[in-house]
């Protein structure tokens, strides 16, 4: 069965009795059904950047990878997410170049934080999704990012 296409819903804080933990939320069609994978702080500021497409004064980490793709001709066609062992995500990046693809191991977070900037495509294998999708709203505790930081 061929990986299931993702699209972003947005980057929250999930608080809880504990304290509080980065979460990316993917979901499939619907905005239901959807995959949250908790990450970490710095992931999600830069995932949030990508999707309000704010570039800083000076390029980060995800940025500086995305000009060095470009340098080299090197272009990401898709993030994958490939399975989920002892609660850990784990995902591979697709390049191409020269109509030669190339895969690399990368956590979900940056995969998710490049696929933004380059208009990558996101997949997830059916078998990951199935066994880890929730319903939004069944998914307690979350705030928007922004909302989180700035109150």
């Amino acid at each position: 069965m061929d990986p299931v296409r993702c699209s972003v819903k947005g980057v929250y804080m999930a608080t809880g009795p504990l304290g509080a933990s980065p979460a990316v939320v993917l979901k499939l069609g619907d905005d239901e059904t959807c995959l949250p994978i908790y990450i970490g702080l710095w992931e999600a500021i830069s995932i949030r950047n990508a999707l309000k497409q704010e570039v800083p004064p000076r390029p980060l980490t995800h940025d500086l990878f995305v000009e060095f793709m470009k340098s080299y001709d090197i272009m990401l066609k898709e993030l994958v997410i490939d399975s989920l062992e002892d609660g850990v995500y784990y995902a591979r990046l697709i390049f191409e170049k020269d109509r030669h693809e190339m895969s690399m191991d990368c956590r979900p977070s940056d995969g998710i934080a490049l696929s933004l900037r380059c208009g990558a495509e996101i997949l997830v294998e059916p078998g990951v999704f199935s066994g880890s999708s929730v319903c939004f709203s069944d998914i307690s505790g979350l705030e928007d990012l922004d909302t989180y930081l700035t109150g």
